[in-house]
């Protein structure tokens, strides 16, 4: 009998290994055929996760792929519906629909310049430039069903390319809860334009590319040895940041201190908060590059974040303003997942705990009296929630990083806190400056601001010919 489950074990496992490259999936490798225990070990590292060797160099693996395409889907849902409803139900009813078509315009537009130039000006080499990518993967020249392999050994590039542009939609779309209405349509697209090009195609290259400025993992020529694991330098310090400063050139809302401005809709901000957390799970876990041990420790650091600091948030809410507010527990569920992002996949359990206390803490001052000292109009608290939420997790991940929980934090910890703080200010200083020259000029070319008889009105009307709400 034993005998028997023996050989049946090793049957399937050959025939597993065969069918981790279908013939129609791919090109068949340039190298012989692979012999069995070839295949078996190609196999062994398909489940890890690691490098096939050259036997099986090229092909893509079926369920790491297919975890890629559902985490891709994932980051996307965040930004459509999640973030739209999510910003959309905190505005007033007049401008719903204005923050609705501000994240579909972004979506579009940033798709167009990831196919044309982004991809290629973030994960290209061939300039070996530690700013800026190269260009021969201009127009997905050569962005096959293949493998990167210098990303991920067992997902198509084509796939990675798909993920990784997700990042690059709901980055800018962060941007807009700054400038919520009062900001035209088409400077929104300019300024997002220039923003991708200035801003976020440099430093998506810096911290995630094998020749960026701040990639510590991938680059051992890395200037500055920081670790993000999922983008908190990359999507949440840019866009936190450049929102504050372009808040400050924009200028407060009309009738901002003096008259309410509440939430038109809690129902489609919690609805929109749900959203963004499922979403996050391909955001987070997903950049683990495949269905592995790395990525169920990205899902639980990321499970625990998010519902620590939401409940903290709560509460101390409960003890400054005498009641838990819905809206309470959104934002800090929201503000734990970013301070979560960075390091969800290089912290053990017990440290996303104390970073989720943490982001119910900091952020909340943050937004709850930081704004008011200093008097900006944050409309929807991008800068207290990832400017000053990605921020914090930059640091904490430098602090908390355990080889326990990612081996390549081994290499990385002596000095890691410095590193992570160079990063942080070189984030800060790059993003102010880029996004107040951007703003400038924007300004200078269409105008940023709606008139005010249009703000008065509401966006959705003036700009966009609809009403969110037919009475």
């Amino acid at each position: 009998m034993k005998s028997q489950r023996l050989l049946f074990g090793v049957a399937c496992l050959l025939a597993l290994a065969g069918a981790i490259s279908p013939a129609w999936a791919q090109e068949p490798p340039a190298s012989a055929t692979p012999t069995p225990e070839e295949r078996i070990s190609a196999l062994e590292a398909y489940i890890n996760n690691t490098d096939p060797g050259k036997s099986l160099t090229g092909v893509a693996g079926p369920g790491h792929n297919a975890w890629m395409m559902t985490s891709a889907a994932l980051v996307l849902f965040m930004t459509l519906p999640g973030l739209a409803l999510f910003y959309g139900g905190l505005v007033r009813t007049k401008n719903v629909l204005s923050v609705l078509a501000q994240c579909l315009g972004i979506m579009g537009l940033v798709t167009i310049f990831w196919w044309a130039f982004g991809y290629s000006l973030v994960f290209g080499t061939s300039y070996s430039c530690p700013f800026i990518g190269g260009t021969e993967f201009l127009f997905f020249e050569g962005v096959t069903s293949a493998p990167n392999t210098k990303y991920a050994y067992w997902v198509s590039q084509n796939v990675f390319a798909m993920f990784q542009m997700m990042f690059a939609i709901i980055t800018p779309a962060l941007i807009v809860g700054a400038i919520a209405e009062r900001m035209k349509f088409s400077a929104i697209l300019l300024f997002v334009t220039l923003w991708m090009f200035v801003v976020y195609f440099p430093f998506a290259h810096m911290v995630w590319s094998t020749t960026g400025f701040m990639c510590g993992p991938l680059n051992p020529d890395a200037a500055i040895k920081a670790i993000d694991f999922a983008g908190g330098t990359v999507v949440h310090m840019t866009s936190g940041w450049s929102a504050l400063v372009l808040c400050l050139i924009l200028g407060k809302r009309k009738g901002y201190g003096k008259e309410p401005m509440p939430p038109h809709s809690m129902v489609l901000c919690m609805v929109g908060t749900g959203m963004l957390w499922v979403g996050w799970y391909g955001f987070n876990a997903g950049s683990a590059l495949g269905a592995d041990a790395i990525a169920s420790n990205a899902f639980t650091t990321t499970t625990l974040a998010a519902a620590v600091a939401g409940f903290v948030w709560a509460v101390a809410e409960w003890i400054t303003r005498g009641k838990p507010s819905v809206l309470g527990f959104c934002t800090g569920i929201v503000a734990g997942l970013v301070v979560i992002t960075p390091a969800c996949g290089f912290v053990t359990s017990k440290s996303a705990v104390i970073m989720g206390l943490l982001a119910g803490i900091v952020p909340f001052f943050a937004v709850a009296y930081l704004k008011k000292w200093l008097g900006f109009d944050d409309a929807l608290d991008t800068f207290g929630v990832h400017g000053v939420g990605g921020t914090l997790g930059a640091i904490l991940a430098g602090v908390f990083a355990d080889e326990k929980a990612n081996s390549v934090v081994a290499g990385l910890k002596a000095g890691l806190v410095m590193n992570q703080l160079k990063a942080v200010c070189l984030t800060i200083s790059w993003s102010v400056a880029a996004t107040a020259i951007i703003a400038f000029i924007v300004k200078a070319v269409i105008g940023l601001r709606t008139s005010p008889e249009v703000e008065q009105q509401g966006l959705d009307t003036s700009e966009h010919g609809e009403e969110g709400y037919i009475y």
